[in-house]
């Protein structure tokens, strides 16, 4: 998504008329990021499995419910000191309640599922179809409301949402439906990225700077901190915890999406949109590092003598590896799907 974005960006910036110049199928490319989310929302709610195992609507319910609370939090205190408005001067200028809600509401999914595939359970992978109900600017709306701050219309909620249940409904329905939406999600993601890079200005992103990096900072090591805690304490290991610690690539839509339902957070759009981007990028880099840290101190191999735990029938547990000497360093952290 970044790519086309970027690209977007630099188009706008160097010829910001050139979508009405142009007009037509051009032109829609300007202006139709409205459209190109619904089908995205469609097919996304399409992947999305409602007879989820027990295991995997466990985990996912008890990240994404993380993520919610810890926005909602974070949003309330930002509200009383913020309002809707972004910050005007100084070093926090452009920062925003609906930039860092925003940024704290969505997972990049992509990376929580590899990380996952290669530190976590077969099974953890999964719970992204959990954690995926938090694609799209519903719970960001929804927090704002909750935080105190202007409320968006019930309206509007709804239609945010609507794709998403149509698109589970039709792909919980008929699998050959699923089977057939499912692979235009990655197909989708970089017109979607270049019809947001066509609405930015990148003197704002040069604005940005290093409140962006910030706020990417924030994210990891905040949220995952408060996911690391709620996955432990649900009887997790950490890790998808720390795995989760990102922002999604498509987060960067939400703060227009929040604006043009209600004008109120019209200032503070592009200079989230431009926060987020960065968050996403400083995410997608430290998120990463910090789950292989995390995962090798976690899956650390016993000591000689001890006996390593059993590999359950879905592979939800590690590998027994070869045995170490003692006084030996342990063995680097392996797969526990046996990979």
């Amino acid at each position: 998504m970044l790519v086309p974005m970027l690209v977007g960006a630099v188009v706008h910036t160097a010829a910001p008329g050139s979508g009405e110049f142009f007009g037509s199928f051009t032109g829609a490319l300007y202006t139709g990021l409205p459209a190109i989310l619904a089908v995205f929302y469609i097919c996304l709610g399409s992947t999305l499995d409602v007879k989820a195992a027990p295991y995997i609507a466990k985990k996912g319910g008890v990240l994404l419910g993380t993520k919610v609370v810890f926005a909602l939090l974070v949003g309330i205190v930002l509200g009383r000191l913020l309002g809707e408005s972004p910050v005007s001067g100084g070093a926090f200028a452009g920062l925003s309640t609906l930039a860092v809600v925003a940024a704290l509401n969505d997972t990049n999914g992509g990376l929580y599922m590899s990380l996952m595939a290669q530190f976590g359970r077969k099974r953890d992978v999964g719970a992204y179809s959990v954690m995926s109900l938090e694609s799209g600017p519903f719970l960001s709306m929804v927090t704002l409301g909750v935080a105190g701050l202007s409320a968006v219309p019930w309206q509007t909620l709804v239609g945010a949402i609507l794709p998403l249940v149509l698109g589970m409904l039709l792909g919980n329905l008929d699998p050959e439906v699923r089977r057939f939406l499912a692979p235009a999600v990655p197909a989708i993601v970089p017109f979607l990225g270049l019809s947001l890079g066509l609405t930015l200005n990148l003197t704002a992103v040069w604005e940005a700077g290093l409140l962006g990096i910030g706020l990417g900072l924030f994210v990891v090591l905040a949220g995952g901190a408060a996911l690391l805690l709620a996955d432990k304490a649900s009887g997790g290991d950490g890790i998808a915890g720390l795995a989760a610690a990102t922002t999604a690539g498509n987060a960067a839509v939400v703060p227009s999406i929040v604006a043009a339902a209600n004008p109120v957070y019209a200032p503070a759009a592009q200079s989230a949109t431009v926060l987020i981007a960065s968050s996403v990028v400083v995410t997608s880099i430290l998120c990463p590092v910090i789950t292989a840290v995390g995962a090798r101190r976690i899956l650390k191999q016993p000591p000689a003598g001890e006996e390593a735990d059993e590999p359950t029938a879905d592979g939800g547990r590690p590998s027994p590896g070869p045995q170490h000497a003692p006084g030996a360093a342990p063995a680097a952290a392996t797969r526990r799907d046996g990979g």
